[in-house]
């Protein structure tokens, strides 16, 4: 029966296992309930001391002779586990074709959750050249204590990988598209040199490639499919969809969960029922509707923004125009194998000189935040309302204004999270801001 009802449900789209989850699972207990309910208790009544003891030898055990597939798990203390951020970790692990997701607080802590269990004192990481800035601050204000060494490199040129691995190097991270100019990075190329660099090595110092997917979402892109070894995301973003609740997630082999299990349960970071319950219930569910609109507005905007006159470049993956535009047709695809190139545009206004740019681009986003009512200045994206922000002073403030220059971002560059609002009305208020000029 159990085999049957596993065949049954690979038997549907995507679309409906994100409703759905499982059609049934040991980690709800609730069986008369169309929607789970929000677990409200921090600690979990047991029976006697011998399941309590038993509790503690199964958690972190999955891989293990101990396992609890089969039966209902013993849940301890919110931090160890609790069913809502166990359901999502099915459905997370299920949508990214991963052997298992687990749960954080916020997407940092999922960073930091994946490369404290992949590297330690004296390893390396190769990072790309431009990394969010909170990533890009915990790599270089924090790792250095812990004498973990990072390299920044643009992956975009193959050859500079090459040339940047050492015996110490343990990691090779990177953002796809990269936050926040929608460069592309090829995620097969980077995981066949890596998969050539680990035949050299044991296992103990093997590379591993780790892929933040909060861009493209698992809707639009797979990074296990193409060769990497673990996937982080923030959950406030598009999965979660709504803006109103933070969490993180990485999704990666059976073998890391005990370990990721296990760095959450000592260093904190683990993701509320109260905040899991609205990404099972409201966000994966309506992921891909949310997101098919959001592309199909997505892809008018940046034409529009193409052709205006006080635009100097548009930066969107579904553009012909974007330099890697055929790598991000074989990259970036739906379940259906459909061409998916995401909701996030990167474009910067005209100007002679940078500081002109920044004051011209800075123009349209503060008339965007007084009087635009279909665009809104704020940072995080992934929103149902369509988000403004300048990179430069914003979200990659951590990063030094000559550094950024260097790494890509142009000082009058704007990043645009699109929303569900009418496309008629963003490109409306898009309009009367560049208007401006």
């Amino acid at each position: 029966m159990k085999g049957k009802r596993k065949r049954r449900e690979n038997n549907y789209s995507m679309e409906s296992y994100l409703i759905y989850g499982r059609a049934r699972t040991p980690k709800w207990d609730y069986s008369h309930h169309l929607v789970p309910p929000i677990t409200s208790s921090c600690t979990y009544r047991l029976d006697s001391a011998q399941r309590g003891a038993q509790g503690f030898v199964e958690f972190a055990h999955s891989n293990d002779e101990v396992t609890v597939q089969s039966k209902a798990p013993i849940y301890i203390y919110e931090r160890l586990g609790e069913p809502t951020k166990d359901m999502i970790e099915e459905t997370l692990a299920h949508a990214e074709r991963g052997g298992t997701a687990v749960t954080f607080a916020t997407g940092m802590a999922a960073v930091s959750g994946v490369l404290g269990i992949l590297c330690a004192t004296g390893d390396e990481i190769i990072a790309h050249r431009m990394l969010y800035g909170c990533t890009y601050s915990l790599l270089t204000n924090w790792y250095p204590r812990y004498k973990i060494n990072v390299r920044f490199v643009d992956l975009t040129n193959l050859d500079s990988l090459h040339r940047s691995i050492t015996r110490r190097t343990r990691i090779i991270y990177f953002e796809t598209p990269v936050n926040p100019t929608l460069e592309l990075i090829d995620i097969r190329k980077i995981a066949e040199i890596v998969a050539e660099e680990n035949r050299k090595r044991s296992k103990e110092h093997r590379i591993w490639v780790v892929v933040d997917n909060t861009f493209a979402t698992p809707f639009c892109q797979r990074p296990l499919e193409h060769g990497a070894d673990f996937i982080v995301h923030s959950l406030t973003k598009n999965i979660g969809g709504f803006g109103t609740d933070m969490g993180g997630a990485v999704v990666g082999p059976m073998w890391s969960r005990d370990r990721l299990l296990l760095y959450r349960k000592d260093f904190g970071g683990s993701l509320s029922a109260k905040s899991a319950w609205p990404i099972l219930v409201y966000g994966l569910p309506t992921l891909s509707l949310r997101t098919r609109q959001q592309e199909r507005s997505a892809m008018e905007i940046a034409r529009f923004l193409e052709s205006e006159e006080h635009v100097d470049f548009v930066n969107y993956p579904g553009l012909p125009s974007h330099p890697q535009h055929e790598l991000a047709k074989r990259q970036m695809l739906d379940y259906d194998g459909n061409f998916a190139p995401g909701f996030m545009i990167y474009f910067t206004v005209k100007g002679r000189t940078p500081r002109e740019r920044k004051m011209r681009g800075e123009k349209v986003i503060n008339y965007l935040a007084k009087n635009a009512y279909t665009v809104t200045l704020a940072v995080s994206l992934g929103n149902i309302r369509t988000l403004v922000e300048h990179p430069g002073s914003m979200t990659h403030a951590a990063i030094p204004a000559e550094e950024q220059v260097k790494k890509g971002i142009d000082p009058g560059g704007i990043r645009l999270s699109i929303g569900l609002e009418r496309v008629d009305d963003i490109i409306y208020d898009l309009h009367q801001a560049l208007n401006t000029l």
